[in-house]
């Protein structure tokens, strides 16, 4: 390790050692430093951090009670409020861990803003042979995306801060859009009430001007955008977390059904352990197993559902059966063609 690595690695330890000592009359000892030091990921020894007090005590204002052993550390009592700018081995590794799930899901510009935190991050964690471990965690955990990775659209940096303006300061947007179906844009005046991301896309939760039903608008197709110096509105008890749970970004959610289905054993296999709702009940039958359970009749369940093919049969409701055995009618035939 050079020693430029070392330098930081000890800088970035005193950091953490001057943000863990309490102000006077609270105290704490070496030995609880190094615990929490280590809680930190700082691999380091009781004698390095006690070196460390001594060198700190004679730059900042602290004081050691030496009436008993093992002696108490603090900030002197008239010592100014004091904060330093840092970040510990294992925050580093979390937002380490966060860049790499996250690079194949957010767009370059939104990676761009980022960009400062996770090579500080990186920084951290190549700052001496204390931390190593950390970084070698990297190596030890995965994360696999439950559907096709989709390269992400490319967002317009300055719409993305208009927007996120408006969202803040509550003002209202005026936006051109063009519309997946209509390939034509249109202005509209719009109430910002949220964004929400799903899968590789980010959508603005709105109300048009002048009515009142909530619309989402895909934040990559808006070609144009403009803070408007007039305050948005809020629907009366609208809560965006609400909103999500009823099954919006499903695309529809046409209310609650009772799904009964016949499950291929290996298809089945995770529901015990991950059940579709609190309700479920699993029954074998023959070789297969059949599943009840109450859920939203959403656009994403049909999808999940369809991801099994021939490995699951809808039995009811009987309009959702319907639309399965449209669906296999029209699959077959395509291939027969």
């Amino acid at each position: 390790m050079s020693n430029k690595g070392n330098g930081l690695e000890t800088l970035l330890r005193q950091w953490a050692i001057l943000k863990n000592i309490p102000q006077y009359p609270r105290k704490i000892t070496a030995t609880d430093l190094m615990h929490r030091l280590e809680d930190e990921g700082f691999a380091v020894s009781k004698r390095t951090i006690e070196r460390n007090l001594q060198t700190l005590s004679g730059i900042f204002p602290l004081q050691a009670d030496d009436r008993s052993r093992p002696y108490g550390w603090s900030w002197q009592r008239d010592a100014g409020m004091f904060a330093v700018p840092g970040m510990s081995p294992i925050q580093a590794l979390t937002l380490s861990l966060a860049h790499d799930h996250l690079r194949n899901l957010l767009p370059a510009s939104l990676m761009n803003v980022l960009s400062p935190y996770f090579r500080y991050a990186d920084n951290v964690l190549l700052s001496g042979d204390s931390v190593r471990n950390m970084a070698d965690w990297r190596d030890k955990v995965t994360l696999i995306s439950a559907s096709q990775p989709l390269i992400a659209p490319e967002y317009d940096e300055g719409i993305l801060e208009t927007v996120h303006d408006a969202l803040l300061s509550e003002k209202l947007l005026e936006i051109s859009y063009t519309s997946r179906s209509k390939r034509r844009k249109q202005t509209h005046t719009v109430h910002p009430l949220g964004l929400v991301q799903r899968g590789s896309v980010i959508y603005l939760i709105v109300t048009v001007d002048g009515y009142t039903d909530i619309r989402l608008f895909a934040l990559h197709r808006i070609r144009s955008a403009e803070k408007l110096d007039r305050p948005s509105r809020r629907p009366k008890g609208f809560c965006l977390a609400d909103y999500m749970a009823s099954g919006a970004l499903g695309f529809f959610d046409r209310g609650t059904i009772h799904l009964v289905a016949l499950f291929s054993e290996t298809a089945a296999a995770h529901l015990y352990e991950t059940p579709l709702s609190r309700d479920q009940e699993l029954t074998e039958e023959g070789g297969k197993v059949r599943v009840e359970a109450t859920v939203s009749d959403t656009s994403q369940l049909r999808w999940w559902l369809m991801a099994f093919g021939a490995d699951v049969e809808v039995l009811e409701p009987a309009s959702l059966r319907e639309v399965f055995v449209k669906t296999a009618k029209d699959m077959a035939a395509s291939y027969a063609r």
